[in-house]
């Protein structure tokens, strides 16, 4: 295991140490540490966020860690890359209701959820705002799959940016029954 590797793992145990929203806050710290809103941290901020949270790390550690999460050579850490990063291994058996979930919602079969996959699925109609004429179906249809989304909002979800968004709430689940069973019910498989 690399010092980049070693250090995700001893910020994951100390998050998790935490109970189920450890890596919640600490994507909260961070972001407030991101005080340009770049979605990125230097060696250096990341490096006094991480004493802050009694995590010392030495200079080099620091760019190590920034090198391994940076998507675009600028030497910044990509603050969602590392804290997907953060999160557990999921078993087989969420990522498979994961998939369940996934696959109800893709009426087309094409691997993308739509707007279009969600009618199929789902009716806005009862919608609060729908109710009141302040939004259509459309937009609470798209509102939904927005939460799904990656931060590039595009009308499209993959499997992998739903197994990402679950990746999270994962994270925040203890066992593999109650994740399971929450699913299971919440898509009524």
């Amino acid at each position: 295991m690399d010092t980049a590797d070693a250090t995700v793992e001893k910020l994951r145990a100390q998050c998790l140490s935490r109970g189920a929203l450890g890596i919640q806050g600490l994507a909260r710290f961070f972001r407030r540490l991101d005080r340009n809103r770049s979605q990125s941290l230097d060696s250096g901020e990341l490096q006094r966020g991480l004493a802050e949270l009694g995590l010392v790390l030495d200079r080099a550690e620091a760019e190590g860690v920034c090198r391994r999460w940076d998507r675009d050579g600028s030497g910044m850490l990509d603050l969602e890359e590392f804290l997907r990063a953060l999160r557990p291994p999921m078993s087989q058996a969420r990522e498979a209701v994961i998939a369940a979930a996934f696959a109800k919602l893709d009426r087309s079969g094409d691997g993308v959820v739509t707007v279009d996959d969600l009618r199929g699925v789902y009716s806005g109609r009862a919608h609060p705002k729908v109710r009141s004429g302040e939004w259509t179906e459309e937009e609470v249809l798209r509102r939904f799959l927005d939460n799904f989304d990656s931060s590039e909002k595009d009308g499209q979800v993959t499997l992998a940016e739903f197994q990402d968004y679950y990746s999270g709430v994962s994270a925040s689940v203890d066992t593999d029954e109650e994740f399971v069973a929450m699913m299971t019910s919440a898509w009524q498989l």
